[in-house]
């Protein structure tokens, strides 16, 4: 019989309705499982009516004993959260007596406040690093990961990041393959790696009209071909020079930066994801040689492909 891991979400005034999507991955896994591993409950501090930053309130049971839970996720609002001595309190308890702890965005805030993070590697929203580094000196910040396991206290980068969180832990507890069934039955894109980056260059690289969309969406596709200006052209039914023209005007860039930054976040993702060798992933990416992709990744990352692997390290970094 598979053991019930018992999982409490932490919700504080003002908290972003989107946490409780963190949720779904262990219900989704109790339903590929055919089986009860997880019991998921919606926690507060004192318990009862909950308000939500934007959408309605919510019911959420009091915290109860420190070792009530497996597992214990906590999150914030959309602002710096205030952490109250009583939670700061039982979030040092369950630290002791809990499998694992985790501070979901901003609620990283709220465990650094309990002082669990300091000396240890963890990470939060990009936005806020510089408030996070100033309040907590002690802790290692790393806001180069999208979720960072350090022993058993876990933080995520936003909320998003968070239920890339929510399936490491899946994997963790159950292995890589109910991970992925997970993963697909959200329609995640991808799986990704804890390792990997808040920031994708691909996020500057879009544009308004479906015109230029479909000739990206091109390009994606057929990265090992050569993809010159006159073939992209081509894909949007233009000339050349009406291509280039309105390229440039909805993208901001070049046709030609805008395939090398595509071609860079391609590899990028199989140097995270992959243990192919540098030279395969530069044939698959359409860099003619491994030396053209590490200068293009100077240009984009301003670090080389090696670099960018090592960094990426293991599932969830610790």
């Amino acid at each position: 019989m598979a053991v019930v891991r018992r999982i409490g979400l932490v919700v504080c005034p003002d908290f972003d309705f989107m946490a409780l999507a963190v949720t779904s991955p262990f219900v989704l896994a109790n339903k590929y499982a055919q089986a009860a591993l997880y019991d998921v409950r919606v926690l507060a501090e004192q318990g009862g009516r909950v308000r939500a930053g934007l959408g309605p309130d919510i019911a959420a049971e009091p915290l109860g004993e420190p070792d009530a839970f497996d597992t214990i996720l906590v999150a914030a609002g959309i602002g710096l959260p205030k952490t109250t001595p009583g939670l700061a309190g039982h979030l040092r308890a369950a630290a002791r007596a809990t499998r694992r702890v985790a501070g979901l965005c901003l609620g990283a805030f709220i465990l650094a406040d309990a002082g669990l993070l300091d000396g240890r590697r963890a990470t939060t929203h990009w936005h806020f690093a510089p408030q996070f580094r100033e309040r907590y000196p002690a802790a290692r910040l790393d806001i180069d990961k999208i979720y960072i396991a350090d022993d058993n206290i876990w933080t995520s980068a936003g909320m998003s990041a968070a239920i890339d969180l929510a399936v490491a832990m899946v994997e963790r507890d159950h292995g890589r393959d109910l991970a992925t069934r997970v993963a697909r039955g959200l329609v995640m894109e991808r799986r990704r790696a804890g390792g990997q980056a808040q920031h994708s260059a691909l996020l500057e690289v879009d544009a308004p009209t479906d015109r230029i969309q479909s000739v990206l969406a091109y390009a994606r596709q057929n990265l090992r071909l050569p993809l010159t200006t006159e073939a992209l052209a081509a894909a949007a039914c233009l000339s050349p020079r009406q291509f280039t023209r309105l390229f440039r005007a909805e993208t901001g860039i070049s046709p030609a930066k805008a395939i090398e930054t595509i071609r860079v976040e391609a590899a990028k993702l199989m140097l995270e994801e992959s243990r192919l060798p540098i030279e395969v992933i530069a044939q698959e990416a359409g860099f003619a040689n491994r030396e053209r992709m590490r200068r293009a990744f100077l240009r984009v990352h301003g670090a080389v492909p090696r670099a960018i692997r090592r960094a990426a390290g293991p599932l969830a970094v610790a």
